[in-house]
């Protein structure tokens, strides 16, 4: 009898204990948000992932284009690039109340653009100055900028350790690789040949290759970051308006606009694996946390449209705001 009672208060006890961590995993779940910039709307529209409900919008400055999060998942930064006139602030909102808490006034740096949060530190490209940035949330300033002396610098990419960056400068056909120096490292600012009018940009998670959008050559340049060169170049059927990795690096994706495609290329060889279509035009894309779905935003339709990446085809729709563009999930 004692070992029967023994045995029942083990059997509870572990019930209780998976209850918990069910609760505690759809809490979690519960917890994370998709976010969708309204380029045209001057918006960011805040959903549940998976019915797409909107829960709010949160109002930024004119022609918002890229948008990040924060590690623990609380707090969004926002680029206001601007539209006729070129925008010079970036929007700080936080997710859980849904509103933006502050808007930092950038000054002569104009056209911020693309956007990541490494370190707890904000890098942000200022198209207009041809420059990369930082912004300290802590101290709540600038605290360094780093000119590139090209064209058009409109998106960056670094490695995890803050150590490289780089940044795609559409008027100059390169990119531009700056090493920030520590302990024994020598700063420095390297300019590498690529195809014409580079736009898109991502960095393979290891860091040893930068994969490059060409607007004119309608194709991929894949850059060695140990050598600093072209080895590769993947053709396209039209200019890719974002390339970006998958999770685990194994593969990359780009979105083509002008033919609504969803391209899928294996990072190993270089190939074109297989090819999405869809409904509307594909712009901002980003992917769950496991890497087994991606969202993708849809201009045409002011939405978004979630995808199986095992089979490659879409499994749900959704409406944000006018003329989304930046996307991003939070975890």
């Amino acid at each position: 009898m004692q070992g029967l009672r023994t045995r029942f208060t083990w059997i509870v006890a572990l019930v209780f204990c998976l209850s918990v961590a069910a609760c505690a995993q759809t809490a979690t779940a519960g917890n994370e948000r998709l976010l969708v910039l309204n380029k045209a709307g001057n918006s960011l529209s805040v959903l549940n992932p998976d019915d797409f409900s909107l829960l709010g919008t949160v109002p930024v400055g004119e022609g918002p284009h890229e948008v990040v999060v924060s590690a623990d998942g609380t707090t969004a930064y926002v680029t206001n690039y601007g539209a006729r006139t070129a925008g010079n602030s970036l929007s700080i909102i936080d997710i859980k109340s849904m509103k933006e808490t502050k808007r930092v006034d950038l000054g002569p740096l104009y056209r911020p653009h693309g956007i990541k949060l490494i370190g707890g530190k904000v890098y942000f490209s200022v198209e207009a100055n041809n420059a990369i940035a930082r912004y300290d949330p802590v101290a709540g300033k600038v605290d360094w900028i780093m000119g590139t002396g090209q064209l058009g610098s409109h998106m960056v990419v670094a490695t995890g350790d803050e150590r490289y960056f780089y940044t795609p400068n559409i008027g100059s056909d390169t990119v531009t690789m700056i090493s920030s120096g520590g302990p024994g490292r020598r700063p420095g600012i390297d300019h590498i040949a690529v195809g014409r009018q580079p736009e898109a940009i991502d960095l393979s998670p290891d860091g040893k290759e930068v994969w490059v959008g060409l607007n004119l050559d309608q194709a991929i340049d894949v850059i060695d970051t140990a050598t600093k060169k072209v080895t590769n170049r993947i053709k396209l059927s039209e200019r890719p308006y974002r390339v970006v990795f998958a999770p685990d690096g194994k593969k990359a994706y780009a979105t083509i606009f002008a033919t609504k495609e969803v391209v899928e290329i294996d990072r190993s060889t270089k190939k074109i694996l297989r090819t999405l279509t869809l409904e509307n035009r594909a712009f901002g894309i980003t992917f769950t946390k496991n890497g087994q779905f991606a969202f993708v935003t849809t201009i045409q339709e002011d939405g978004f449209v979630k995808i199986d990446l095992n089979s490659l085809k879409v499994v749900a729709k959704g409406t944000a705001g006018a003329g989304p563009d930046g996307i991003a999930v939070t975890f």
